[in-house]
């Protein structure tokens, strides 16, 4: 079943509110002074039955020019507006100001609503019309139906109501795969239930026993009961006026402009990206660093609006803008929002977050104006290209990514699939790259793995983890390791244990270093089973020093020396023998101390622990007490 928020507009005392009573047969004006004054000041809220059977919401907003912030709390959550002009006063300033806020807010379905009816004469009844026909052009009332009623006397108020049909039946059904959001415009407690909020649900659909995330402070609570209009509800859709009774949480934990919804679905921003629409009839431009009143859902702000790619805005002018704050708001990117100037508080713009959780700019940088634009115009997979773009390397999650792009995962998958199909980007153990992202990490490392081998020209490859460090510093082991496991299967890069080479790569022996390794060589046969400090060695060979530790890290990898410790090395040959002495030691018992294997070689009890020690940790043999016991068998 599809659910619908109908919304009124309009300047003060042009009978809003009559008008509300007269299709639901319900006073919204509750408060003692509103009743008193006979203007709203707070929204209100009834539930409209249609010809047809269907349900609808009625939100019934102020029209004072003082009550601005209270309409837009309602008008957050609209689909269809009532346009309300009365006949005797026609097109006035808060007409114009609601209709403006309206547009800024995406609000594309609406009736025009030509009220009092019956308190002027039929010409002056079809001046008023032409008038306000003329008042809307270039707007989304621009072809809207219109109709003339009374209030009292119930002229065309069922007629309205079929016109009301009309276009529910063609208003467009909110998003309900989407994680569900509540921004809050009551807040209040009911004895024997606790803590209730009431809204507007903009999206998705809430169930009893859900656990709710109350942004922007990220307390969480649990939904123990729901209701649309008095009436309990199990779950709720989007569309729906909602009461939710909170448990968890106190009333005082929660005051409008909060918004309920799940855990981790919303963007915490203190700045964020925006495209900036002036309105044609703004009284004041925007300026670079003007401070703004910031309206987005229930929640009002105080922003320092930067400009980018120019210095003002005039009335009528679309640009983007950096809006900074002192204090996070909850958003996601699309989000519509409107902009007050800050004194006098009059509606000058508005628009739709472009990136919720951006960097800070140079102000006039095309790349950066170049990006705006496609998240504002451009096709879903050009925005979600800019996305990947806007997120660098940190290779985010198809969540990350939806939510990054302003798109469900279900329309996400959609668009992704065929960017893969087509090789615009990339996935990786389940995470994303544009292919300009991939080829840019490719080209990076060659780069990385060109220079290795000038500084270390007898390794058998770069450490992994220190290859991590220098492409991808701030990305995970495992999101780094996708990445060489696609770049090994498409680039030929080889993986051989700890190390990471390009395909062309091998070792080459020039003069300098084959000389040294003949004389280590031969320094380590000489030297036997009992070899100099490997610190000792190395500091024989003077400048050539470092160059001699390399072949030796390079003969331990080739397997022709051996490290007991991190200084005692032996080359294979006496290795092999201390090992076969090893052996016999067992043929004869399965118990061999360490004074018999230091005995056999004829060494001291220092080379004899570091060779059992050594065993030891590879396996060969395991300390029992003051002996040695076999544990893999003679090859």
């Amino acid at each position: 079943m599809k659910h619908i928020i109908i919304g009124t507009a309009g300047h003060v005392d042009h009978g809003k509110t009559c008008l509300t009573r007269a299709l639901t047969g319900v006073d919204t004006d509750r408060l003692k002074e509103e009743q008193k004054r006979g203007i709203t000041i707070e929204i209100g809220f009834a539930q409209l039955t249609l010809p047809n059977g269907q349900t609808a919401s009625i939100i019934d907003v102020p029209g004072h020019e003082k009550f601005i912030r209270n309409m837009l709390v309602g008008a957050a959550g609209m689909d269809v507006v009532l346009m309300v002009i009365a006949a005797d006063e026609g097109f006035m300033p808060q007409t114009r100001e609601h209709l403006g806020i309206l547009s800024l807010l995406g609000v594309q379905n609406g009736i025009i609503v030509i009220t009092k009816a019956d308190m002027v004469e039929e010409e002056w009844l079809e001046a008023i019309e032409e008038e306000a026909r003329e008042d809307v052009q270039g707007t989304f009332l621009e072809n809207a139906p219109m109709i003339a009623v009374s209030s009292y006397t119930g002229q065309g108020i069922e007629a309205l109501k079929q016109l009301i049909v009309q276009l529910v039946e063609g208003a467009e059904q909110r998003n309900q795969d989407r994680p569900f959001r509540l921004p809050v415009d009551r807040v209040f407690s009911v004895d024997g239930f606790g803590t209730v909020v009431t809204g507007t649900l903009l999206e998705g659909s809430m169930t009893v026993g859900d656990e709710v995330c109350i942004y922007p402070d990220e307390k969480k609570a649990r939904i123990r009961g729901l209701q649309n209009h008095d009436v309990p509800e199990q779950r709720v859709e989007a569309g729906m006026r909602v009461a939710v009774n909170l448990s968890g949480v106190d009333k005082a934990d929660l005051k409008r402009g909060d918004t309920l919804a799940r855990p981790g679905s919303m963007t915490l921003s203190r700045q964020m990206d925006v495209q900036l629409v002036m309105l044609r009839d703004a009284p004041y431009p925007i300026k670079n660093d003007s401070q703004l009143h910031f309206h987005h859902g229930t929640r009002e702000l105080v922003c320092k609006c930067v400009l980018l790619g120019t210095d003002k805005l005039e009335a009528g002018e679309t640009g983007y803008a950096q809006l900074r704050f002192d204090q996070p708001v909850a958003v996601k990117n699309g989000d519509p929002y409107v902009v007050r100037f800050f004194s006098p508080a009059v509606t000058v713009g508005g628009g739709r977050i472009l990136n919720a959780d951006p960097g800070r700019h140079k102000r006039n940088d095309p790349k950066i104006l170049e990006g705006l634009a496609v998240r504002a115009s451009g096709s879903a997979d050009k925005q979600v290209l800019q996305a990947l773009g806007d997120a660098g390397t940190s290779m985010p999650k198809k969540s990350e990514l939806a939510k990054a792009a302003g798109m469900t995962e279900g329309d996400l998958s959609e668009c992704l699939a065929h960017l893969l199909e087509e090789g615009r980007a990339v996935e990786l153990g389940g995470r994303y790259l544009a292919h300009d992202q991939v080829e840019a990490l490719w080209d990076k490392t060659v780069q990385i793995l060109s220079a290795y081998p000038k500084a270390q020209p007898l390794q058998p490859g770069m450490n992994r983890g220190e290859f991590r460090g220098k492409l991808l510093p701030k990305a995970s082991q495992a999101a780094v390791d996708d990445l060489c496991a696609y770049f090994a299967q498409h680039r030929g890069l080889r993986l051989e244990g700890p190390t990471i080479t390009l395909p062309d790569f091998q070792v080459v022996w020039n003069s300098f270093y084959t000389g040294l390794r003949e004389q280590l060589e031969k320094t380590y046969a000489a030297q036997g089973f009992t070899p100099e400090n490997l610190d000792d060695i190395a500091a024989g060979f003077g400048k050539k020093e470092a160059g001699a530790r390399q072949v030796v890290q390079r003969l331990v990898y080739d397997g022709d020396l051996y490290a007991l410790t991190a200084h005692i090395l032996v080359d294979k040959a006496h290795y092999q023998q201390a090992l076969d002495a090893l052996y016999q030691l067992f043929d004869q018992s399965p118990e061999v101390p360490l004074s018999a294997f230091r005995d056999a070689l004829g060494i001291s009890r220092k080379y004899a622990l570091a060779f059992l020690e050594y065993w030891d940790s590879v396996g060969v043999t395991k300390k029992t007490g003051d002996v040695r016991v076999l544990l893999k068998k003679r090859p």
